[in-house]
């Protein structure tokens, strides 16, 4: 019987094994921020064809894949790009909306010297403030906001780094609410992850791309009328979901926002931008690079 089991393990052995074919290589997709495989949609994109004036320049989809980068991890002053982290800082805490905020001198720009259109006694509610500090990149109105923070704005500008760092906002450093002080950086890519934080705030969505707004903040006068700083806004062919300006010397013009374009939702970031058309021009380009 042994014997027979032998001679049946040899003959088995002897017949012709049949092996699978080998699987093909895995082509390895893009992973977006949900860890999913997904086709890379921007393969067919030659960033060599996109000239761009802005120094720093960042274009993100939806999954966090980035589209086009130049100088995207430099540090940079952002100046009222800032108010976006203001916004945020100011939603969190739940404040009241409702309460009404008076303009003081504390409220004064003593680092630019820039003027504004809110007067000393000039009042307003907290969300009408919050509203002209985004559209209008009102200064006094981002001061006031700070100035009447729990803990004044020294708590404020705290809770705006500790804001940055939950984000993971590396590159980044807050000096103060209105982007007034070249101390406040932030490389594009660090911007772009606060573009894409402020797009879950309706209020920041909603004040950031209103084109105008009439506030009535001196009771024996008549109303004052403000424009959003984006001209891109006016612009038929953009469809803009989120947008900050920003302009210092130290940082140039500077610009952030969420679009769409080519059907898919992107966030655009312009950093030290020398004239002041400049970062509409970039913008433009990079529409036109994406949709040809």
């Amino acid at each position: 019987m042994r014997s027979f089991f032998l001679l049946c393990c040899l003959a088995l052995a002897a017949l012709p094994v049949s092996v699978p074919a080998a699987d093909p290589p895995l082509q390895v997709a893009a992973l977006g921020n949900s860890g999913t495989a997904t086709a890379d949609p921007w393969r067919g994109l030659d960033p060599k064809k996109l000239k761009l004036r802005s120094e720093s320049a960042l274009v993100m989809d939806q999954t966090g894949r980035i589209v086009y980068a130049k100088q995207e991890s430099e540090a940079r002053p952002i100046a009222s790009i800032t108010k976006l982290m203001t916004a945020m800082v100011i939603l969190d805490a739940g404040l009241p909306m409702q309460e009404r905020i008076t303009i003081t001198k504390d409220d004064r720009d003593l680092i630019q010297l820039t003027a504004s259109r809110l007067g000393y006694g000039a009042t307003l509610t907290r969300g009408e403030m919050l509203q002209l500090a985004l559209m209008a990149s009102e200064n006094r109105a981002a001061c006031a906001l700070a100035r009447t923070f729990p803990g004044g704005k020294p708590a404020f500008v705290k809770a705006m780094n500790r804001k940055a760092r939950a984000l993971g906002m590396n590159d980044s450093h807050f000096t103060g609410p209105a982007g007034l002080d070249a101390g406040n950086v932030a490389s594009a890519r660090d911007v772009a992850t606060m573009v894409r934080a402020a797009q879950g705030y309706p209020f920041i969505r909603e004040a950031t791309t209103t084109r105008s707004l009439s506030v009535r903040p001196y009771k024996k006068r008549g109303e004052l009328r403000y424009a959003n700083t984006n001209r891109l806004l006016k612009n038929s062919a953009w469809d803009i979901r989120l947008s900050k300006t920003g302009y210092l010397n130290e940082a140039g013009r500077c610009l952030a926002m969420q679009a769409e374009i080519a059907e898919r939702s992107l966030v655009i970031v312009l950093l030290n931008s020398f004239g002041k058309l400049t970062p509409f021009g970039d913008s433009n380009r990079i529409r036109k690079w994406i949709e040809q």
